[in-house]
């Protein structure tokens, strides 16, 4: 359809895909602003609400002045602009006038965007329609100072793993029990030495080590398991001109150097199957999880924001959207960069096939082969039941009665007693993370229409 207020020449025909309630609420930077979107769900603070037939929404809401917030969307990103002080991406705002159009609220007319809106829209889409050199042209690179660079870098992580490699060893001939004694700093000693060493991926590891004397019982055993590992990676990056090309790329990233996506860009009907946000220190790292329909591949994207704001990429969980993504290098090549989009998202259909529980945990198993830090991988269940055990959960095979526990942070989420609801049980298709620490269920999929949920609507967890 083409677009009211130009930009993008064109768009694939067809309907906008209109947003469930809890699609919105997943896209909330935080619990705060879902609490406070939800009060702004319903037509009253609103007045002069709107869509547009190409998925664009704006409207005035009150606010604590004089003046109403002005807002305005573009479903097709999505993005959102606010006139309110709020730094949050979505803010209240913009997660109320979602709620409106996802409840089809009678005060949100279909017409056409006041001015206001639609210059914001015919500027973001001219944007997207430029061309990629468009701009004024970068200077030339100077490959000779970018090698020093690199160069300088690669000695200060070798010189923080040797020195690394020495506080193990001296912890380990000191002997573990030392770790647990009260005032014991030595775990944040060397993180810093290792941000210093310009290797935040060893320091955020270290950093992890911490937390285990504190885990409860056992804690030596897992030290000890996370040490190895540790002591693995600095050996490995120590010897990275002895290794193979896609495990030399995997020790890179895990150190902490960034490596540019490369490779054909693959087009596809993506499934979005899941999105959460977790914190790392000073930086909110997002994770969304696409399921490609024609290639059957999974593709993570990661998104990140400083601390206070929500990191800038958001897609509503259960849609489809036409795009390319490009993978980086590195063990499974899972992590991919989202390139041009092709017309307006979808709503899904079907879930991805799934496999058994035992088949997700042999596939964890083969991933570890090109990168032993792995903490989980991806997989799709079919056809298992949420059974209670012991203190916890596990996800049961209907057919063959193969078992999966559920993992320790699932257990602490509201998500579990969704998933519980949904199969009533009953099999239900489950999406998540299977790894050393159980399955930790992201989305789930219904076998059949149930109260408000669709057949083939995906049923967000996190």
């Amino acid at each position: 359809m083409l677009l009211s207020h130009g930009g993008e020449s064109s768009r694939t025909a067809g309907p906008v895909a209109r947003w469930t309630v809890e699609q919105v609420l997943a896209l909330a930077p935080d619990e705060a602003s879902r609490k406070a979107g939800s009060r702004l769900g319903s037509g009253r603070p609103w007045s002069d609400a709107g869509l547009g037939g190409a998925g664009t929404l704006w409207g005035l809401c009150e606010g604590s002045g004089s003046t109403p917030y002005r807002t305005v969307i573009d479903t097709d990103g999505p993005a959102y602009a606010c006139s309110c002080p709020s730094r949050k991406s979505p803010c209240k705002h913009a997660l109320g006038l979602l709620l409106l159009w996802a409840s089809c609220d009678a005060s949100l007319r279909e017409g056409e965007a006041p001015d206001w809106a639609g210059e914001w829209l015919e500027g973001r889409r001219g944007r997207a329609a430029a061309p990629a050199g468009g701009g004024p042209a970068a200077g030339p690179a100077d490959p000779e100072a970018a090698r020093k660079r690199a160069d300088r870098r690669a000695g200060r992580i070798t010189g923080g793993a040797q020195e690394l490699e020495r506080r193990l060893s001296d912890l380990l001939r000191g002997g573990l029990a030392a770790a647990d004694r009260p005032g014991y700093g030595q775990w944040e000693e060397t993180a810093a030495r290792m941000v210093d060493a310009q290797a935040p991926g060893l320091a955020g590891r270290v950093r992890e080590l911490a937390s285990i004397p504190a885990s409860g019982p056992g804690w030596p055993v897992r030290l000890l398991e996370e040490c190895a590992l540790l002591h693995l990676l600095d050996s490995a990056w120590l010897r990275l001109d002895q290794l193979p090309g896609p495990l030399a790329a995997t020790v890179r990233s895990r150190v902490g150097l960034t490596l540019p996506a490369e490779g054909p860009p693959v087009r596809d009907r993506w499934l979005v199957l899941a999105q959460y946000d977790t914190p790392d220190g000073k930086i909110v790292t997002r994770r969304i999880w696409l399921y490609g329909a024609e290639s059957g591949r999974t593709a993570l994207l990661l998104s990140f924001g400083a601390a206070g704001r929500s990191p800038g990429l958001a897609l509503p969980v259960g849609v489809t959207i036409d795009a390319e993504v490009t993978p980086y290098p590195g063990g499974g090549r899972l992590r991919a960069e989202l390139g041009e989009r092709f017309g307006t998202p979808a709503a899904a259909t079907a879930p991805p096939p799934g496999g058994t529980t035992a088949g997700a945990a042999a596939a964890y198993g083969r991933a570890l082969l090109d990168d032993p830090w792995l903490d989980a991988w991806p997989a799709t269940l079919r056809e298992v039941i949420p059974v209670p055990s012991g203190d916890g959960w596990q996800l049961v095979g209907a057919t063959d009665g193969s078992a999966l526990p559920l993992s320790s942070s699932a257990l602490s989420r509201p998500g579990l007693w969704k998933l519980v609801a949904l199969s009533g049980g009953g099999p239900v298709t489950v999406f998540g993370e299977c790894g050393h620490r159980g399955f930790d269920p992201l989305a789930a999929w219904g076998p059949e229409a149930a109260d408000d949920v669709g057949a083939g609507a995906t049923v967000a967890l996190v």
